[in-house]
């Protein structure tokens, strides 16, 4: 039996917040705050299993592991404006590495819903509760309620 439809946004890929975001009535806006995670690159296609879904990899892109044991991806060409090598670990090689106090907007989400990454193949779902992030950077992604508290403080 189907659930009916979900919401579904898509990631555009060029600088700037979605209006589907921005103009929300919901949205706050929100900064990361600086937490340490671990990074390894891909070195060739691959897959990475997030708690959202599936996310297709090309080599370059940061696989990440944070302070729950969750998993996500951070595109090459979008890694230096977010993370910073934490020493003795060197820029661009893997090891430890702390979050930049970003600013995105987000909206707490009451009902199930989709995102589409800029790949156009990788899907992630969300749940009611979790929260829709916009980076600003024409990536989308969604983050639950428990690792948002952890790892952001609002804005406004």
């Amino acid at each position: 039996m189907s659930s009916g439809p979900k919401l579904v946004f898509h990631s555009s890929a060029r600088p700037g917040y979605s209006s589907a975001v921005s103009a929300h009535p919901r949205h706050v806006g929100a900064r990361k705050l600086r937490r340490e995670v671990q990074v390894r690159f891909a070195d060739r296609p691959c897959t990475v299993q997030t708690q959202e879904g599936v996310v297709l990899a090309r080599p370059g892109d940061a696989i990440i592991t944070g302070i729950a044991g969750e998993n996500w991806r951070v595109s090459r060409s979008h890694f230096a404006e977010k993370y910073e090598a934490v020493p003795p670990t060197v820029d661009g090689q893997p090891g430890q590495y702390r979050s930049l106090p970003i600013s995105i907007l987000a909206v707490p989400m009451t009902e199930a819903f989709e995102v589409v990454l800029a790949d156009e193949a990788s899907r992630l779902t969300g749940r009611p509760g979790d929260w829709l992030v916009d980076y600003g950077d024409g990536s989308l992604g969604i983050v639950s309620q428990p690792i948002f508290a952890t790892t952001y403080e609002l804005t406004g």
